[in-house]
C-alpha cells in the first residue's frame, strides 16, 4: 500500500506542469526567435540558485522537436562555475510561451513566459507553477531601468512578490576559474 502512495504521489508530482491563477502565457510565441542567450536580470530566491550570481541560460533546439536548456551560474562561496542541462517541451504547442521543464527526470516544473518583448525579444517575464518562482530575463546582461520597472509592475500586478526579487550580478566575476560543465546542480 505504501508503494501505490509513493507512486502517486511521485505521479503526481512529476505531471503537474501549471501556470499560477490568473495569469496566461504570451501567444504568438515563436521557439526560433527564442533560442539563444538569456541572462537572469532578477529572480525571487529559491534554493536551486541561491547565492548564484552571473546566471544565464542557452536555449537550443533539439532534432525532436524539444528543447536542450543550459542553466548556468557562478558560486562565490566556492569560487566556481556550475551548470545543469535539462530539457523543455511545449505544454500547449509551439504557438504559446508554456513549457513544461525537467533538469532532474522525471520531475517536471512549469516555464510559463508572462511577457516578452515581442519586436525584438530582446527580455521576458517567466514565472514557474506558483508565484514562489519569477525571473525577469534579458538578451544581455544588463536591461534599462524602465523595462525593468515595467516588468516589475506587471509581475506585481499579477500578485507576484515583487519585493522579495534579488537583483542578479552579471558581468565578470572575480575569478579565472573556467566555467564548468560537469556540476549537475544550479
Amino acid at each position: 500500500m505504501k508503494n501505490i502512495g509513493l507512486c502517486l504521489l511521485l505521479g503526481v508530482l512529476c505531471g503537474c506542469v501549471r501556470i499560477p491563477p490568473g495569469t496566461e502565457a504570451v501567444t504568438g510565441f515563436e521557439v526560433q526567435r527564442y533560442l539563444g542567450t538569456w541572462y537572469e536580470i532578477a529572480r525571487l530566491d529559491h534554493i536551486f540558485e541561491r547565492g548564484l550570481t552571473h546566471v544565464s541560460a542557452e536555449y537550443s533546439l533539439k532534432p525532436d522537436g524539444s528543447l536542450r536548456v543550459v542553466n548556468r551560474g557562478f558560486d562565490p562561496k566556492e569560487n566556481r562555475w556550475k551548470s545543469v542541462e535539462g530539457r523543455a517541451s511545449f505544454v500547449a504547442g509551439p504557438g504559446q510561451g508554456r513549457l513544461r521543464v525537467s533538469f532532474f527526470r522525471p520531475f517536471y516544473g512549469g516555464y510559463n513566459i508572462l511577457a516578452l518583448d515581442e519586436r525584438d525579444y530582446g527580455y521576458a517575464l517567466v514565472c514557474g507553477n506558483s508565484r514562489d518562482y519569477l525571473w525577469i530575463l534579458a538578451r544581455q546582461p544588463t536591461l534599462p531601468k524602465a523595462v525593468l520597472d515595467d516588468l516589475t509592475q506587471q509581475a506585481k500586478a499579477l500578485g507576484f512578490n515583487t519585493d522579495a526579487l534579488i537583483q542578479v550580478r552579471q558581468g565578470a566575476p572575480a575569478t579565472t576559474a573556467a566555467p564548468a560543465s560537469e556540476s549537475r546542480h544550479k
